[in-house]
């Protein structure tokens, strides 16, 4: 057998092990209902439990066990994305002065009667196809702090919330404004 033939003969082989042993995007997509939904006002729950998936695809693929879905921070989250796009600014304290776990404690009862906790917390948007949960999820993961809370062990809860719009200008682009608030109470 020449090596050309041996060649031809052992790809088959290989791409049917290549498909068998390594997880492909495509797979993770089916796991996760909506992922590439461009968010508008009407489908803002579905936005928002595709996110909580690919996050929980995003742990599973290095061994963390997933988070599970807190009404709670789900609420904090919501509500922290509506204020960015009505009052137009996009940062971790609002102009206002409050932070993270200010709101965590005003808004939820989520830090109630507990002795210990941690909180994190991931802001984006985008805008048209950049605002889909797939896209904002991979853009986290490509930001160092954003990949941390993501795949941090010691958060057991997650709340995804998300709003129509945008907290700049994108000129009249349909546009949404991510909140992903991570926590651990103890």
């Amino acid at each position: 057998m020449d090596t050309r033939t041996l060649r031809l003969s052992l790809l088959p082989a290989l791409l049917v092990i290549a498909a068998l042993g390594a997880p492909s995007v495509a797979s993770a997509s089916t796991r996760c209902a909506n992922a590439n939904l461009v968010p508008t006002s009407k489908n803002l729950k579905k936005v928002s439990r595709a996110t909580v998936c690919l996050v929980n695809v995003e742990r599973k693929r290095r061994g963390r066990k997933a988070l599970r879905a807190h009404k709670q921070l789900e609420r904090a989250a919501r509500m922290f994305s509506t204020e960015m796009v009505s009052d137009s600014f996009f940062g971790h304290v609002s102009p206002r002065g409050t932070t993270l776990k200010s709101r965590v404690r005003r808004n939820t009862s989520y830090l109630r009667g507990v002795r210990t906790w941690a909180l994190g917390e991931n802001l984006g948007w985008g805008s048209g196809k950049l605002a889909t949960p797939r896209r904002t999820v991979r853009n986290w993961m490509k930001s160092r702090g954003h990949r941390a809370n993501m795949l941090n062990r010691r958060y057991r809860h997650i709340g995804v919330g998300v709003a129509a719009g945008a907290p700049l200008s994108t000129s009249g682009r349909a546009a949404a404004t991510y909140t992903a608030e991570f926590g651990r109470r103890g």
